[in-house]
Protein backbone atom coordinates (compact mmCIF):
# COMPACT_ATOMS: atom_id res chain seq x y z
CA UNK A 1 0.00 0.00 0.00
CA UNK A 2 1.12 3.58 -0.61
CA UNK A 3 2.19 5.75 2.34
CA UNK A 4 3.74 9.18 2.93
CA UNK A 5 6.97 8.18 4.68
CA UNK A 6 9.65 10.22 6.42
CA UNK A 7 12.67 8.02 5.78
CA UNK A 8 15.47 10.15 7.33
CA UNK A 9 16.01 13.20 9.54
CA UNK A 10 17.51 15.41 6.83
CA UNK A 11 15.29 18.15 5.32
CA UNK A 12 12.82 17.00 2.65
CA UNK A 13 13.38 13.30 3.43
CA UNK A 14 9.72 12.45 2.77
CA UNK A 15 8.31 10.53 -0.17
CA UNK A 16 5.42 8.31 -1.26
CA UNK A 17 6.50 4.71 -0.72
CA UNK A 18 5.07 1.21 -0.92
CA UNK A 19 4.90 -0.41 2.52
CA UNK A 20 3.45 -3.66 3.86
CA UNK A 21 -0.09 -3.72 5.21
CA UNK A 22 -0.15 -4.07 9.02
CA UNK A 23 -1.82 -6.88 10.96
CA UNK A 24 -3.45 -6.39 14.38
CA UNK A 25 -1.75 -7.51 17.55
CA UNK A 26 -3.53 -8.27 20.82
CA UNK A 27 -5.60 -5.30 21.96
CA UNK A 28 -5.30 -3.55 18.60
CA UNK A 29 -7.41 -2.94 15.52
CA UNK A 30 -6.62 -2.11 11.93
CA UNK A 31 -8.30 1.10 10.78
CA UNK A 32 -8.88 1.80 7.12
CA UNK A 33 -8.14 5.51 6.88
CA UNK A 34 -10.83 7.54 5.15
CA UNK A 35 -9.38 11.01 5.83
CA UNK A 36 -6.17 12.30 7.42
CA UNK A 37 -5.26 15.91 8.17
CA UNK A 38 -1.91 17.59 7.61
CA UNK A 39 -0.58 19.16 10.81
CA UNK A 40 2.08 21.82 11.22
CA UNK A 41 4.18 19.12 12.89
CA UNK A 42 4.10 17.13 9.63
CA UNK A 43 5.47 20.20 7.85
CA UNK A 44 8.21 20.56 10.49
CA UNK A 45 9.19 16.93 10.00
CA UNK A 46 9.21 17.41 6.23
CA UNK A 47 11.65 20.30 6.62
CA UNK A 48 13.66 18.62 9.38
CA UNK A 49 12.93 21.46 11.84
CA UNK A 50 11.07 19.44 14.47
CA UNK A 51 12.16 19.67 18.13
CA UNK A 52 11.06 16.12 19.01
CA UNK A 53 12.59 12.71 18.35
CA UNK A 54 11.39 10.98 15.19
CA UNK A 55 11.72 7.22 14.73
CA UNK A 56 12.50 7.01 11.02
CA UNK A 57 11.33 5.52 8.78
CA UNK A 58 7.80 6.41 9.84
CA UNK A 59 4.48 7.08 8.12
CA UNK A 60 3.37 10.65 8.80
CA UNK A 61 -0.05 11.71 10.03
CA UNK A 62 -1.78 11.72 13.42
CA UNK A 63 -5.12 13.38 12.55
CA UNK A 64 -7.15 10.55 11.04
CA UNK A 65 -10.52 8.82 11.03
CA UNK A 66 -11.83 5.74 9.31
CA UNK A 67 -13.43 2.32 9.64
CA UNK A 68 -12.29 -0.73 11.60
CA UNK A 69 -11.07 -3.32 9.11
CA UNK A 70 -9.86 -6.03 11.52
CA UNK A 71 -9.57 -6.61 15.28
CA UNK A 72 -6.87 -8.41 17.23
CA UNK A 73 -7.18 -10.84 20.13
CA UNK A 74 -8.83 -9.47 23.26
CA UNK A 75 -10.49 -6.44 21.63
CA UNK A 76 -13.94 -5.94 23.15
CA UNK A 77 -16.69 -3.45 22.33
CA UNK A 78 -15.55 -2.86 18.77
CA UNK A 79 -16.54 -4.55 15.53
CA UNK A 80 -15.39 -4.57 11.94
CA UNK A 81 -17.17 -1.72 10.15
CA UNK A 82 -17.35 0.63 13.15
CA UNK A 83 -16.65 4.27 12.22
CA UNK A 84 -13.93 5.68 14.47
CA UNK A 85 -11.62 8.57 15.21
CA UNK A 86 -8.26 7.79 16.79
CA UNK A 87 -6.36 9.55 19.55
CA UNK A 88 -2.69 10.38 19.04
CA UNK A 89 -1.18 8.56 22.04
CA UNK A 90 -0.18 5.38 20.21
CA UNK A 91 2.15 4.15 22.97
CA UNK A 92 1.87 4.81 26.71
CA UNK A 93 3.29 2.92 29.66
CA UNK A 94 -0.13 2.56 31.39
CA UNK A 95 1.57 2.39 34.82
CA UNK A 96 3.00 5.84 35.62
CA UNK A 97 1.19 8.37 37.81
CA UNK A 98 -0.13 10.21 34.74
CA UNK A 99 -1.48 7.11 32.99
CA UNK A 100 -3.11 5.89 36.19
CA UNK A 101 -4.93 9.19 36.66
CA UNK A 102 -6.16 9.54 33.08
CA UNK A 103 -3.53 12.12 32.07
CA UNK A 104 -1.70 9.75 29.77
CA UNK A 105 -0.97 12.60 27.34
CA UNK A 106 1.76 13.54 29.86
CA UNK A 107 3.18 10.01 30.13
CA UNK A 108 7.01 10.27 29.92
CA UNK A 109 7.04 7.17 27.69
CA UNK A 110 4.35 8.43 25.31
CA UNK A 111 4.88 7.98 21.57
CA UNK A 112 2.51 9.43 19.03
CA UNK A 113 1.36 8.43 15.58
CA UNK A 114 3.36 9.99 12.78
CA UNK A 115 6.68 10.34 14.60
CA UNK A 116 6.97 7.51 17.17
CA UNK A 117 5.01 4.85 15.26
CA UNK A 118 3.43 4.71 11.82
CA UNK A 119 0.63 7.21 11.33
CA UNK A 120 -2.39 7.67 9.11
CA UNK A 121 -1.09 8.98 5.78
CA UNK A 122 -1.76 5.60 4.19
CA UNK A 123 -4.60 3.13 3.67
CA UNK A 124 -4.35 1.02 6.85
CA UNK A 125 -2.99 1.87 10.29
CA UNK A 126 -2.61 -0.20 13.46
CA UNK A 127 -4.34 1.42 16.47
CA UNK A 128 -4.68 0.31 20.13
CA UNK A 129 -8.35 -0.18 20.95
CA UNK A 130 -8.04 2.14 23.98
CA UNK A 131 -7.40 5.04 21.56
CA UNK A 132 -10.64 4.65 19.60
CA UNK A 133 -13.70 6.87 19.73
CA UNK A 134 -17.00 6.04 18.06
CA UNK A 135 -18.18 8.61 15.53
CA UNK A 136 -21.65 10.15 15.76
CA UNK A 137 -23.74 9.03 12.80
CA UNK A 138 -24.07 12.58 11.43
CA UNK A 139 -20.32 13.25 11.37
CA UNK A 140 -18.41 12.97 8.09
CA UNK A 141 -14.95 11.42 7.96
CA UNK A 142 -13.54 14.79 6.91
CA UNK A 143 -14.96 16.44 10.03
CA UNK A 144 -13.91 13.48 12.17
CA UNK A 145 -10.31 13.77 10.95
CA UNK A 146 -10.29 17.26 12.49
CA UNK A 147 -11.19 15.94 15.95
CA UNK A 148 -7.56 15.93 17.06
CA UNK A 149 -6.79 19.63 16.39
CA UNK A 150 -10.22 20.47 17.84
CA UNK A 151 -9.16 18.61 20.98
CA UNK A 152 -5.90 20.56 21.16
CA UNK A 153 -7.94 23.77 21.11
CA UNK A 154 -10.56 22.46 23.55
CA UNK A 155 -7.92 21.39 26.05
CA UNK A 156 -6.29 24.82 25.83
CA UNK A 157 -9.45 26.93 26.10
CA UNK A 158 -12.06 24.81 27.87
CA UNK A 159 -9.84 22.79 30.21
CA UNK A 160 -6.77 24.94 30.84
CA UNK A 161 -8.16 28.50 30.69
CA UNK A 162 -10.45 30.45 33.00
CA UNK A 163 -12.93 32.10 30.65
CA UNK A 164 -16.27 33.69 31.54
CA UNK A 165 -19.13 35.18 29.50
CA UNK A 166 -18.39 38.81 28.68
CA UNK A 167 -14.60 38.40 28.77
CA UNK A 168 -12.36 39.92 26.11
CA UNK A 169 -10.36 37.26 24.26
CA UNK A 170 -7.40 37.78 21.93
CA UNK A 171 -6.04 34.86 19.87
CA UNK A 172 -2.63 35.20 18.22
CA UNK A 173 -2.31 32.93 15.19
CA UNK A 174 -4.48 32.26 12.12
CA UNK A 175 -3.40 28.66 11.68
CA UNK A 176 -5.77 25.76 12.39
CA UNK A 177 -5.14 25.77 16.15
CA UNK A 178 -5.64 29.53 16.42
CA UNK A 179 -8.88 29.34 14.41
CA UNK A 180 -10.15 26.47 16.54
CA UNK A 181 -9.16 28.18 19.81
CA UNK A 182 -11.16 31.17 18.63
CA UNK A 183 -14.19 28.93 18.06
CA UNK A 184 -13.80 27.30 21.49
CA UNK A 185 -13.66 30.75 23.10
CA UNK A 186 -16.83 31.81 21.26
CA UNK A 187 -18.68 29.00 23.06
CA UNK A 188 -18.32 31.09 26.25
CA UNK A 189 -20.07 34.16 24.77
CA UNK A 190 -17.14 36.56 25.17
CA UNK A 191 -17.63 40.31 24.77
CA UNK A 192 -15.40 40.06 21.74
CA UNK A 193 -13.05 37.46 20.28
CA UNK A 194 -10.23 39.12 18.34
CA UNK A 195 -7.89 37.18 16.07
CA UNK A 196 -4.40 38.51 15.36
CA UNK A 197 -2.60 37.31 12.26
CA UNK A 198 -0.36 38.74 9.56
CA UNK A 199 -1.28 40.50 6.33
CA UNK A 200 0.50 37.69 4.48
CA UNK A 201 -1.87 35.12 5.99
CA UNK A 202 -4.22 35.87 3.09
CA UNK A 203 -6.88 33.18 2.81
CA UNK A 204 -6.62 32.31 6.49
CA UNK A 205 -7.84 35.77 7.45
CA UNK A 206 -10.93 35.24 5.31
CA UNK A 207 -11.42 31.87 6.97
CA UNK A 208 -11.17 33.55 10.37
CA UNK A 209 -14.08 35.78 9.45
CA UNK A 210 -16.08 32.79 8.21
CA UNK A 211 -15.62 30.86 11.47
CA UNK A 212 -16.67 33.71 13.73
CA UNK A 213 -13.87 36.15 14.51
CA UNK A 214 -15.45 39.37 15.81
CA UNK A 215 -12.44 41.40 14.70
CA UNK A 216 -9.27 40.56 12.75
CA UNK A 217 -6.03 42.46 13.29
CA UNK A 218 -2.70 42.19 11.48
CA UNK A 219 0.34 42.40 13.73
CA UNK A 220 2.50 43.72 10.89
CA UNK A 221 0.22 46.68 10.07
CA UNK A 222 -2.15 47.35 12.99
CA UNK A 223 -1.57 48.82 16.45
CA UNK A 224 -2.72 45.62 18.15
CA UNK A 225 -2.01 46.79 21.70
CA UNK A 226 -3.74 50.14 21.19
CA UNK A 227 -6.82 48.62 19.56
CA UNK A 228 -7.20 45.97 22.28
CA UNK A 229 -6.83 48.56 25.03
CA UNK A 230 -9.61 50.65 23.54
CA UNK A 231 -12.00 47.77 24.18
CA UNK A 232 -14.03 47.69 27.37
CA UNK A 233 -12.37 49.32 30.39
CA UNK A 234 -9.04 49.81 28.60
CA UNK A 235 -7.06 47.41 30.78
CA UNK A 236 -6.54 44.70 28.17
CA UNK A 237 -7.71 41.17 27.40
CA UNK A 238 -8.95 38.74 30.04
CA UNK A 239 -7.56 35.79 28.09
CA UNK A 240 -4.79 35.79 25.49
CA UNK A 241 -4.09 32.62 23.53
CA UNK A 242 -0.70 32.14 21.87
CA UNK A 243 -1.18 29.72 18.96
CA UNK A 244 1.87 30.79 16.94
CA UNK A 245 4.99 28.70 16.37
CA UNK A 246 7.37 31.46 17.40
CA UNK A 247 8.62 32.25 20.91
CA UNK A 248 8.69 35.99 20.16
CA UNK A 249 4.89 36.18 20.06
CA UNK A 250 4.79 35.83 23.84
CA UNK A 251 6.00 39.44 24.11
CA UNK A 252 2.90 41.08 22.51
CA UNK A 253 0.78 38.62 24.47
CA UNK A 254 2.25 40.04 27.67
CA UNK A 255 1.47 43.57 26.47
CA UNK A 256 -2.20 43.04 25.64
CA UNK A 257 -3.12 40.88 28.66
CA UNK A 258 -4.88 42.74 31.48
CA UNK A 259 -3.52 42.64 35.06
CA UNK A 260 -4.55 39.38 36.76
CA UNK A 261 -5.43 37.95 33.35
CA UNK A 262 -4.24 34.75 31.70
CA UNK A 263 -2.06 33.76 28.77
CA UNK A 264 -2.53 30.22 27.48
CA UNK A 265 0.35 29.10 25.28
CA UNK A 266 -0.37 26.37 22.74
CA UNK A 267 2.19 27.25 20.05
CA UNK A 268 5.64 25.67 20.04
CA UNK A 269 8.69 27.86 19.45
CA UNK A 270 12.24 26.58 19.94
CA UNK A 271 13.91 30.01 19.86
CA UNK A 272 15.16 31.71 23.06
CA UNK A 273 12.84 34.48 24.23
CA UNK A 274 15.23 37.43 24.18
CA UNK A 275 12.96 39.74 26.20
CA UNK A 276 12.03 40.37 29.82
CA UNK A 277 9.32 38.41 31.58
CA UNK A 278 8.89 41.15 34.18
CA UNK A 279 5.38 42.01 32.86
CA UNK A 280 4.34 38.49 33.79
CA UNK A 281 5.24 39.30 37.41
CA UNK A 282 4.19 42.95 37.44
CA UNK A 283 0.74 42.18 36.04
CA UNK A 284 0.20 39.14 38.25
CA UNK A 285 -0.51 37.10 35.10
CA UNK A 286 -1.10 33.37 34.84
CA UNK A 287 0.97 31.76 32.07
CA UNK A 288 -0.51 28.36 31.23
CA UNK A 289 1.03 25.82 28.88
CA UNK A 290 -1.31 23.46 27.08
CA UNK A 291 -0.31 20.14 25.50
CA UNK A 292 -2.39 17.50 23.78
CA UNK A 293 -5.61 16.07 25.29
CA UNK A 294 -7.19 13.02 26.92
CA UNK A 295 -10.22 10.72 26.55
CA UNK A 296 -12.70 13.16 28.10
CA UNK A 297 -11.56 15.92 25.74
CA UNK A 298 -12.29 13.73 22.73
CA UNK A 299 -15.75 12.78 23.92
CA UNK A 300 -16.63 16.42 24.62
CA UNK A 301 -15.37 17.57 21.23
CA UNK A 302 -17.19 14.84 19.30
CA UNK A 303 -20.39 15.93 21.05
CA UNK A 304 -19.77 19.57 20.09
CA UNK A 305 -19.04 18.60 16.49
CA UNK A 306 -22.15 16.43 16.26
CA UNK A 307 -24.27 19.29 17.63
CA UNK A 308 -22.95 21.65 14.94
CA UNK A 309 -21.20 23.95 17.41
CA UNK A 310 -17.96 24.11 15.39
CA UNK A 311 -17.49 25.44 11.87
CA UNK A 312 -14.93 23.18 10.18
CA UNK A 313 -15.67 22.96 6.44
CA UNK A 314 -14.35 26.47 5.57
CA UNK A 315 -11.02 25.59 7.15
CA UNK A 316 -10.04 22.69 4.91
CA UNK A 317 -9.24 21.53 1.40
CA UNK A 318 -9.05 17.87 0.38
CA UNK A 319 -6.42 16.19 -1.79
CA UNK A 320 -5.77 12.60 -2.94
CA UNK A 321 -2.98 10.91 -0.99
CA UNK A 322 -0.77 10.97 -4.08
CA UNK A 323 -0.95 14.80 -4.09
CA UNK A 324 0.55 15.11 -0.60
CA UNK A 325 3.21 17.55 -1.80
CA UNK A 326 0.53 19.89 -3.17
CA UNK A 327 -1.38 19.55 0.10
CA UNK A 328 1.72 20.41 2.16
CA UNK A 329 2.46 23.37 -0.12
CA UNK A 330 -1.09 24.70 0.18
CA UNK A 331 -0.70 24.94 3.95
CA UNK A 332 2.75 26.50 3.74
CA UNK A 333 1.42 29.12 1.30
CA UNK A 334 -1.55 29.76 3.64
CA UNK A 335 -3.94 28.89 0.83
CA UNK A 336 -5.89 26.87 3.39
CA UNK A 337 -5.88 26.36 7.12
CA UNK A 338 -6.05 22.57 6.92
CA UNK A 339 -5.06 20.29 4.05
CA UNK A 340 -6.67 16.89 4.22
CA UNK A 341 -5.53 13.77 2.40
CA UNK A 342 -7.98 11.12 1.19
CA UNK A 343 -6.35 7.70 0.72
CA UNK A 344 -7.65 5.37 -2.00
Amino acid sequence: MKAVVQYALEPCSVELREIAEPTPRAGEVIVRVRAVGVCGSDLHQYHGTQSWRVNTPVVLGHEFAGVIEAAGEGVQGWQVGDRVACETAAVICESCAYCRTGRYHLCPHRLGFGYGVNGGMTRYVRVPARALHRLPTNLSFEDAAMTEPCCVAAHAVIECSHLKPGDLVVVFGSGPIGLLCLQMAKLFSPRKAILVGLRTDGERLRIAEAVGADQILCADTDDVEGIVRREGDGLGADLVIDAVGSSAVLEPCLRVARPDGQITKVGWGPEPLGFSLDPLVGKNLRLQGSFSHSWATWERVLTLMSAGKLCLAPMRRTFPLEEWRTAFHAMEQRATAKSMLIPD
